[in-house]
C-alpha cells in the first residue's frame, strides 16, 4: 500500500529551489568598479631650468649634502596633520608620491646648487676624488599640516641643521634649529599644503646658506 502523497511537498521544493538559485545568483553579481580616490603630491623644485644649469661659481664652496633624516612617523607615505601637541592623523587618501626624506633632499640640493658662492653640491655617497669644504646634515622634526587654533590650520616644518668639516677629524662648525614661519592653510587643499611645505624647504635652504662659514 502506497503512503498518501502530500500535495504541499512539490510546492515547497520549488520554492526552496528558487530561493537557493536567487542566493547563488546574488553571490555571482560583480560590484561596479570604483575610481581610486587616492591623490599623490610632490614637492616642486621651485627653480627655473635655466638656473639649474647655470655655471658653477668659480672659487665657491663645495658642499656635501648628507642624506636627509626624518622622524619615524614622517616615513609613511600618507600626509600628516597634527591635531594636538601629541596627536597626529594620517591622510590615507592624500599621499606623498615619493619618500619625504628624498623629496626634501632633492629640493634642497636644487636650491643650494644654484646659489651664488656655491661651486658644487655633492650627495651621499660622496665621490672619493672630490674635495668638500663643508658637510651639511639635516634632521627633519616636523613636516606636516597642523591645527594651530580651532578652525585654523598652518603648514609646519622644523629641522635641525648641522654643518661640519669633512674627513676623519670632522668638527661641527654650526648647529641650529630651523622653524619655518607658519603659513595659513585651509585644512582641506593638500596641493596647497604641498606648495607651502615646498616654500618651507626653500627657506631651509636659505638658512643653510646663511649659516655656512667662509671657505677655509
Amino acid at each position: 500500500m502506497n503512503p498518501p502523497k502530500n500535495p504541499r511537498v512539490p510546492s515547497l521544493l520549488r520554492c526552496s529551489t528558487l530561493v537557493l538559485l536567487g542566493l547563488f545568483g546574488g553571490c555571482n553579481v560583480v560590484p561596479p568598479a570604483q575610481d581610486d580616490p587616492t591623490q599623490y603630491f610632490v614637492l616642486s623644485d621651485a627653480v627655473s631650468p635655466d638656473a639649474v644649469v647655470a655655471p658653477a661659481a668659480q672659487g665657491g664652496l663645495r658642499i656635501g649634502l648628507r642624506t636627509v633624516r626624518v622622524e619615524s612617523y614622517l616615513k609613511n607615505r600618507p600626509m600628516v596633520v597634527r591635531t594636538a601637541a601629541n596627536a597626529v592623523t594620517f591622510e590615507d587618501y592624500r599621499r606623498w608620491a615619493e619618500p619625504v626624506d628624498a623629496a626634501i633632499g632633492r629640493v634642497l640640493r636644487t636650491r643650494l646648487v644654484v646659489a651664488p658662492g656655491v661651486a658644487q653640491v655633492y650627495t651621499e655617497p660622496f665621490p672619493f676624488d672630490q674635495a668638500r669644504d663643508f658637510d651639511v646634515s639635516i634632521d627633519v622634526i616636523r613636516f606636516e599640516g597642523a591645527l594651530a587654533a580651532p578652525g585654523k590650520y598652518v603648514a609646519s616644518e622644523q629641522a635641525m641643521i648641522e654643518i661640519s668639516t669633512p674627513g676623519a677629524n670632522s668638527r661641527v662648525v654650526a648647529r641650529k634649529l630651523f622653524v619655518a614661519p607658519e603659513q595659513a592653510w585651509d585644512g582641506k587643499d593638500f596641493d596647497q599644503l604641498a606648495a607651502l611645505l615646498t616654500g618651507d624647504v626653500a627657506d631651509l635652504g636659505q638658512e643653510i646658506l646663511s649659516s655656512l662659514p667662509a671657505k677655509p
